[in-house]
């Protein structure tokens, strides 16, 4: 059921609003360009192996996800909370952002034949249930050894299946499976693989535990200043982690390598650490106002610029803004395109002030 409550008296961990909402800003941004034929380099995805600022967004946003789990369930769990209840509104969260995801690809031609079936929020759907599942049941030290199980799994089932280059993007065991179980139903640009596909969903749920665990840290009695040199040091483990298993498992975003997760998780963490000793402890917070109102309705405000991208695309407005206006204000038309994406930003954001005003907070 979707449903708003206000935000009054809530108590809210500011850099984690913070950093969600240059996430969700950075999203809105690199998914609507003036033109895709004019874009910086590093506003696109990586073509295949390494990866660029782009690429850091969707990851993020997962990591987040199992940050805002951990203060979600914990307190309840600790204060003797129905686990199976728990987990049957997880259920319908889940089950309704995955619908969210599916009803956007549907729009606007409703082709239920056709209609791409992974997306971003199905993978946060997905996601989410399964690391809720793991977090409501387990312990920290469960959390911890499924992430390294299903890194470990991902690993074992893309490079134990014969194939000469298990990261190739021609042949690999995620693309068949795709091709298997989704054909007809993948992104439209690939056809024959899908970048939110199966088996990639494997090592993405990694990224949501590992983002539990960081909420645990943030949760335990330490002073602030270990809980913020921890989340450096794990952080930079991480990085480590990654650069070790890269010459195995190249970075890659679109098959989701365990190399990328643990690197993404590494750079989330810093992050996170960086604006939590700005934001709630040295209460540094005037500067971040834009980015903490965007962080609120993250999910709401991401379904926003999805359909407002599709009206600009349906109703010709977005190309006669583009040839109208912001391909003739610069000579480089990059500058252009960046423009455009970042009205489009602002737009995004004229209503979630409306709703930060009016201090609603939509829960799905």
């Amino acid at each position: 059921m979707l449903h708003y409550r206000t935000l009054g008296g809530m108590q809210r961990l500011v850099s984690l609003d913070v950093l969600r909402g240059v996430t969700i800003a950075s999203m809105v941004m690199v998914n609507n360009p003036g033109s895709w034929e004019h874009v910086f380099p590093p506003l696109r995805h990586a073509v295949w192996h390494g990866w660029t600022f782009t690429d850091m967004v969707f990851p993020f946003f997962l990591w987040m996800v199992g940050v805002a789990m951990t203060f979600s369930f914990a307190r309840r769990v600790e204060a003797g909370a129905d686990r199976a209840k728990l987990y049957w509104h997880t259920l319908r969260r889940g089950a309704l952002i995955f619908g969210l995801g599916l009803l956007l690809n549907l729009i606007p031609k409703f082709d239920f034949v056709n209609v791409r079936i992974p997306g971003v929020l199905q993978r946060i759907g997905i996601c989410y249930l399964v690391a809720a599942a793991i977090f409501l049941y387990t312990s920290r030290r469960g959390l911890a050894v499924a992430a390294a199980l299903l890194l470990a799994f991902y690993a074992a089932l893309m490079m134990g299946h014969g194939y000469p280059d298990p990261w190739d993007m021609g042949n690999n065991y995620a693309r068949s499976i795709d091709s298997l179980w989704l054909t007809g139903h993948m992104w439209t640009q690939t056809k024959v693989w899908d970048p939110e596909g199966i088996v990639s969903t494997i090592p993405a749920i990694a990224t949501c535990l590992l983002g539990a665990l960081a909420g645990y840290l943030i949760r335990c009695g330490l002073p602030a200043a270990e809980k913020i040199g921890w989340l450096y040091f794990s952080g930079n483990l991480l990085l480590l982690s990654a650069l070790f298993l890269e010459p195995w498992m190249p970075v890659n975003k679109s098959l989701w390598t365990s190399s990328f997760t643990l690197l993404m998780a590494g750079l989330a963490s810093i992050c996170f650490a960086s604006f939590y000793w700005l934001c709630d402890v040295q209460k540094v917070r005037r500067p971040f106002e834009v980015f903490r109102i965007y962080g609120l309705n993250a999910i709401v405000l991401y379904v926003l610029s999805g359909m407002l991208g599709k009206i600009l695309a349906l109703t010709g407005a977005g190309q006669w803004l583009w040839t109208n206006v912001y391909s003739g204000l610069f000579t480089d038309l990059r500058l252009g395109s960046l423009g455009f994406a970042l009205t489009e930003v602002v737009l995004i954001f004229g209503a979630a002030y409306v709703m930060y005003r009016r201090q609603w907070m939509v829960r799905l």
